[in-house]
């Protein structure tokens, strides 16, 4: 089978634009991956008492649901969840309009474990998995807190969907893996 040079043009044209495509998919994608640690910004630097950044307002504002949106609500709740401030990443997260947000679920799940409410924090890593089995996030969560409870077959298992689920590269799978290894837990 022969090619003439402008259809070889055209396939190349094709996968390019095919490529292109697939970049600015994947790129949209990790713009919104919530796997790496949130950055420390003034909610953690700066407010204390469990109040937020209010960047319009520039000042730290008691976080109230008529006064940011959910995705709002949950960097917040993100944020102090990292810093140990579990308390409060809870009131911001029971805050959000969509309780059935498996990010909320999944925080709420954190939040709780690192607080020492272990079967509470699993019971929201499930109710997350349930609303989209695909959240690889709560699955490393999930695997951490079965590590730490000693059930490392299950902690493998969760391991195995992460990868499987295409989360291989991502800071979920490495975390995890790392706790498998004897490392820090999240």
């Amino acid at each position: 089978m022969t090619f003439s040079f402008r259809h070889l043009s055209r396939l190349s044209l094709a996968a390019g634009f095919a490529f292109g495509i697939a970049t600015a998919a994947f790129a949209a994608g990790d713009s919104n991956d919530d796997t790496n640690p949130p950055p420390k910004t003034q909610t953690t630097k700066t407010c204390t008492g469990g109040k937020v950044w209010d960047k319009a307002k520039k000042e730290c504002v008691t976080p109230k649901k008529s006064s940011f949106n959910d995705d709002d609500l949950y960097q917040f709740a993100r944020e102090f969840a990292y810093a140990g401030q579990y308390d409060n990443a809870i009131t911001v997260l029971n805050l959000a309009r969509n309780q059935n947000d498996p990010r909320v679920l999944n925080y709420l799940g954190y939040a709780n474990r690192k607080a020492g409410r272990m079967e509470l924090g699993m019971s929201y890593y499930r109710k997350a998995l349930q609303v989209d089995e695909n959240y690889i996030l709560a699955r490393s969560y999930m695997g951490m807190a079965l590590v730490e409870q000693g059930d490392i077959q299950g902690a493998r298992v969760q391991l195995v969907e992460i990868r499987d689920r295409g989360g291989e590269g991502t800071w979920a799978y490495r975390s995890l893996l790392q706790s498998l290894n004897g490392y820090k837990t999240y």
